[in-house]
């Protein structure tokens, strides 16, 4: 019981050291922003302002109330309202005035401005102004930048300047460790692009999948239902629920730690050749049919708890439905723009997080089980622990299936999301 508590205890420590810089959040009061985007060719960036700052620098009448959200599922990145398009190109005209772009090898980079859209966060609703550099031959090493955003309005404004993407710099999605800050007293300064390397991109692309599968509640649930008998063995009679079965517990923790670890590297197996082929582009599956089966994949893990089919059916189960799963995954490297740009090392990158991420939940959840294994609870938790994965699932595939917005979700997510705050992991 004393090695079960500390194993369980290092891997909680690993755990919150690995995912800490992850809970920071970006955005604060009487700041404005600008992003800066390294890819393999070229260089992107975005300039946020809020609402209240462009009505008090351009003299505005934005009726700024009106585009607040409403509650959590209102955040987030959105078109640019039509109302609001009659201001681009006057906020355009203030950005090019306020902000400067050069470098050593090229010299000036103008800054070519691209779609619009709009950043709503509950402190504040911010016009994202993004713009590709130009004159950029090459990536540059250094930024010579040149920032006065709201300065001549407020001189308490600050301006932050965060590099949100480097795949060589280990940069993956970031939007909160900046790298510089300026203030009226300091307003030139250069933004270093040369620190740079594959084995840094390699590493973030690690961390990109373990958090993934941390914050992908459906994988956790497929994980549970398979981790749930792994600490038991049943007893052959032919015919008999988990709840009425008698179960034996296991007798070593080291060998029913190794088999679950097979169950999950198997999973991972799968889910990595049909992410590879999805990036490719040699498989392209409605992700309606993708996410249907996701959660179907839950309930069929649980129901075989209840009842199994054959012997040992958890390898089967991870390794097939872990070919869907992996096509879930797939979407992730498409939203952080990271399909075309060293292909390789992502997926790989990706695919190793996603493992180590499992095992580390494996590695959380494990030992609790080894140590109730004995009682006579157990049968019972695996019993009704998975009647309650079958109603959730059968819940998601109605929801997914049929494309419909039923508000129990958007509890089991808000409670999800609620939980990862208290644990310091959102």
């Amino acid at each position: 019981m004393k090695n079960c508590l500390k194993f369980f205890l290092v891997t909680l420590v690993i755990f919150s050291y690995l995912f800490a810089p992850l809970s920071l959040y970006a955005h604060k009061p009487d700041q404005t922003y600008l992003y800066i985007r390294v890819y393999k060719e070229r260089v992107e960036g975005t300039v946020e302002i809020t609402l209240e700052d462009l009505n008090r620098a351009l003299d505005l009448d934005i009726d700024t109330e009106k585009y607040k959200p409403a509650n959590e599922e209102d955040e987030g990145e959105h078109p640019l309202p039509e109302e609001l398009k009659q201001h681009i190109p006057q906020i355009q005209s203030y950005i090019l005035e306020k902000v400067s772009l050069n470098s050593p090898e090229y010299g000036e980079h103008p800054m070519g401005f691209t779609d619009p859209t709009l950043l709503v966060l509950e402190m504040g609703v911010y016009v994202r102004s993004n713009f590709d550099l130009e004159n950029a031959p090459d990536i540059p090493d250094a930024l010579d930048i040149n920032y006065e955003v709201m300065f001549e309005v407020d001189d308490k404004q600050r301006g932050m300047t965060v590099i949100g993407h480097n795949w060589k710099a280990g940069v993956i999605n970031n939007e909160s460790m900046t790298s510089l800050i300026f203030s009226p007293n300091n307003t030139n300064q250069q933004l270093s692009l040369s620190d740079r390397s594959i084995w840094k991109g390699f590493v973030a692309l690690v961390k990109l999948g373990m958090w993934h599968i941390w914050i992908g509640l459906d994988h956790i649930l497929f994980l549970v239902a398979l981790v749930l008998p792994s600490v038991v063995r049943r007893r052959r009679e032919e015919g008999q629920l988990a709840l009425t079965e008698t179960w034996k517990p296991v007798e070593s923790f080291k060998s029913a730690f190794w088999y679950i670890l097979k169950i999950v590297t198997l999973f991972t197996i799968a889910h990595s050749i049909t992410l590879s082929l999805a990036a490719i582009g040699a498989i392209d599956l409605s992700s309606r049919i993708v996410e249907s089966i996701i959660a179907l994949s839950i309930a069929l893990a649980a129901y075989l708890n209840i009842k199994p089919l054959f012997n040992r059916s958890e390898s089967f189960i991870a390794f097939a439905f872990g070919l869907f799963h992996g096509l879930g995954f797939a979407s992730v490297l498409g939203e952080k723009g990271l399909g075309g740009e060293f292909m390789t090392y992502s997926l790989l990158g990706f695919n190793l997080g996603v493992e180590v991420g499992q095992v580390l939940i494996i590695c959380m959840i494990f030992p609790v089980l080894f140590l109730l294994r004995r009682t006579k609870f157990y049968p019972y938790l695996i019993f009704y622990g998975s009647i309650l994965l079958i109603i959730i699932a059968f819940y998601w595939f109605v929801e997914r299936f049929f494309e419909i917005d039923m508000p129990v979700d958007d509890y089991i997510y808000w409670f999800y999301r609620k939980v990862l705050l208290k644990l310091g992991l959102r």
